[in-house]
């Protein structure tokens, strides 16, 4: 028989014994409490006391890092849309200072031997202790930096990575470099790669992503702005042409033993500019490996006093004036007196007996002198100025100088004799070649250009195509008169400059050879400008050519000098745009009565 409710409750243990047991307990529970608060103490003490760098840079490393999103600079163009300068495949290096601190001045060492970087500077950035990223090295080629990044992992070291860093790379080398320019690390230095930096550059972005123990937590907080990349800038140059012009150029400056030249091709009918070459130049990779002098563009930054080429624009205004026409006869005396010196000719002789055809023909400063006499007061300057002298052309390139057109105040009878023939006054050789370029359109000066379509320059000015303007200098007979007058020049028989000629096409141009004035003495101090400006085909024209060459030390002049090398470079346009002989005879003028 089951035991009843009182006989069950008999088998208890006693009260005592359950009171002993949860005393332990509590005493156990209390033991274990103490054991780990004695623990968070002693870490409290080691963080605050014992090694506070070591664990503020584990925290450190528990954040967030921002990144820098290069943006991709926008390309230079030709006209037809090659590059003369864009980007290429490159890597920065840059560094996490909390994972390279340890090891800093070995991994320092790694690095500056094989980028080619500063030591100290790189040194100090891997011990950033308020960094998680740090640029080491900039623009590096893409194998270069993943080659260093892979043998720096492979020696044991860590925290060293690349991120997109686009190089900028100019692939013609020299050609066009002194309009082109060049790019430091960070910033434009010179060229059309300053002038219109802020559209080429673009805007950079940035990624900013959590990070904990070092490394990016996958799902973690981030954040990117996207780099905007740059827009490319397209020229009036044609790459074939320049190139062209500038190796004949640097041949003629070698050849006649000169300090250095320029040369402008225009495309007659539209003012653009298809090349503008200079000499010396330099390699826009490396352009520290020249001179100072010879990384700007002379072409547009070196004022010099143009000579005889400057008679095209006095005599074609003496036409266009009334007061002459091309068989208007002069007296040419062998020396002529006027109020402060004798005028002279580049060659002896007594009275000749010239027409206005042959006063170009053969050169004649007397003869322009004589000629210009005719003008009314102030009215040769009135015309200068409607041709662009003393005004910039406005065509994008820095350091353009406006060259010197004499004011009012300056402009006596003694000046206009020396500017008539082309001294006493300066320009620039586009200005120059857009002076004459009026000429070969029909008596309109269109304003050049450098920039295909339009652009704004960083300091505001709009330029470009887009916005070429026109003005009527010269009436269309007057500048059929000049043209007629000027193929004279290249005439075996009665000119100066028969090697200028371009077989099976009508030429029209004109000689220069000015003195220079020194920068020492601020005189003329023996040295001479030499130069040759022309168009073809002479009845209907294409382009116009304009070479200039700086103190020739073989003795030579504008026809012998620049004359040939005219005639290559218009040669090779002619060819190169399969523009066709006209077929019509040159002009007879006569040269002498």
């Amino acid at each position: 028989m089951p035991p009843t409710r009182p006989q069950r409750a008999g088998l208890r243990r006693p009260r005592g014994s359950l009171r002993g047991a949860a005393h332990v307990r509590l005493r156990l529970g209390f033991l274990v409490i103490a054991m780990v608060l004695s623990v968070f103490a002693g870490r409290l003490v080691q963080l605050q006391g014992i090694d506070p760098n070591s664990y503020a840079a584990m925290a450190a490393a528990e954040g967030m890092v921002q990144v820098a999103l290069k943006a991709e600079r926008g390309d230079i163009l030709d006209r037809n849309g090659k590059p003369l300068a864009d980007s290429v495949d490159g890597e920065m290096v840059v560094a996490d200072p909390y994972m390279t601190s340890d090891d800093a001045p070995e991994l320092a060492k790694f690095l500056s031997s094989r980028l080619d970087i500063d030591y100290f500077a790189t040194l100090k950035k891997l011990r950033e202790t308020d960094s998680r990223f740090e640029y080491l090295a900039r623009r590096v080629p893409s194998t270069v930096a993943t080659d260093v990044v892979n043998a720096a992992e492979e020696a044991g070291f860590e925290g060293i990575a690349t991120r997109p860093d686009p190089i900028r790379d100019y692939p013609a080398a020299d050609v066009a470099a002194n309009l082109v320019g060049f790019m430091g690390t960070d910033e434009a230095l010179g060229g059309l790669e300053r002038t219109f930096d802020a559209q080429l550059a673009g805007k950079d972005g940035s990624a900013r992503y959590e990070v904990g123990g070092g490394n990016r937590i996958p799902l973690g907080e981030s954040t990117i702005e996207r780099a905007v990349d740059g827009r490319d800038l397209r020229t009036t140059i044609d790459l074939d042409l320049q190139w062209y012009t500038q190796r004949v150029l640097a041949q003629t400056v070698q050849d006649s033993r000169a300090e250095s030249g320029f040369a402008v091709v225009m495309d007659t009918r539209t003012g653009e500019i298809l090349a503008e070459a200079d000499d010396p130049t330099f390699d826009a990779n490396h352009p520290l490996e020249s001179p100072d002098e010879d990384r700007g563009a002379r072409s547009m930054s070196g004022v010099y006093e143009p000579g005889s080429v400057e008679k095209v624009l006095t005599l074609s205004a003496l036409i266009d004036a009334g007061k002459v026409t091309p068989r208007t006869r002069l007296e040419v005396p062998g020396e002529l007196d006027r109020e402060d010196r004798p005028i002279h000719d580049w060659f002896p002789h007594g009275l000749i007996h010239l027409t206005l055809a042959g006063v170009i023909a053969k050169s004649s400063n007397i003869g322009t002198v004589l000629a210009a006499d005719k003008f009314d007061s102030g009215e040769l300057r009135s015309y200068l100025t409607r041709f662009g002298l003393g005004q910039r052309t406005d065509i994008g390139v820095r350091g353009e100088t406006k060259g010197i057109l004499p004011g009012p105040s300056q402009w006596t009878h003694q000046v206009q004799d020396r500017i008539a023939f082309g001294q006493s006054l300066s320009v620039n050789a586009v200005q120059m070649a857009a002076a004459v370029n009026t000429i070969a359109n029909g008596g309109v000066r269109v304003s050049p250009s450098l920039i295909q379509g339009s652009a704004i320059t960083d300091d505001g000015t709009v330029v470009g195509s887009d916005h070429t303007t026109t003005r009527r200098v010269v009436s269309e007979k007057a500048a059929r008169d000049t043209a007629h007058m000027m193929e004279r020049v290249v005439d075996p028989d009665v000119g100066v400059a028969p090697a200028a000629a371009v077989p099976g096409y009508r030429v029209a141009g004109k000689t220069g050879t000015a003195q220079r004035v020194g920068e020492e003495c601020g005189c003329y101090d023996g040295t001479f400008t030499v130069s040759f400006a022309g168009f073809a085909p002479a009845d209907d024209p294409r382009f116009t050519v304009y070479v200039v060459v700086q103190n020739p030390g073989n003795g030579g002049g504008g026809g012998s000098v620049a004359g040939p090398a005219f005639s290559k470079i218009m040669s090779y346009a002619l060819r190169r745009y399969a523009v066709p002989p006209t077929g019509t005879h040159p002009s007879r003028l006569p040269v002498e009565w």
